[in-house]
């Protein structure tokens, strides 16, 4: 592990350590990372999703794209 420098929101940090009753700041934040970053999913996990929707929307300006934008690709 490397040791770095940040700045951070303190009242975040104490939120995050009194949720999860962490007792330090690096605790604190190794944990928010790792939930954040996220473990492997189980095979579980990831049999639930099959044929699952997304859940949000593509917005409008997202969604004029030219139907042959892609034809002007030179390769």
């Amino acid at each position: 592990m490397a040791r770095t420098n940040i700045d951070i929101d303190d009242e975040l940090v104490e939120i995050v350590m009194v949720r999860y009753q962490l007792k330090t700041k690096r605790e604190a934040v190794d944990y928010a990372l790792r939930h954040l970053a996220g473990q492997p999913m189980t095979t579980e996990e990831m049999l639930a999703m099959c044929g699952s929707m997304p859940d949000f929307e593509v917005p409008e300006d997202l969604t004029d794209f030219p139907h042959d934008w892609h034809d002007d690709d030179p390769r």
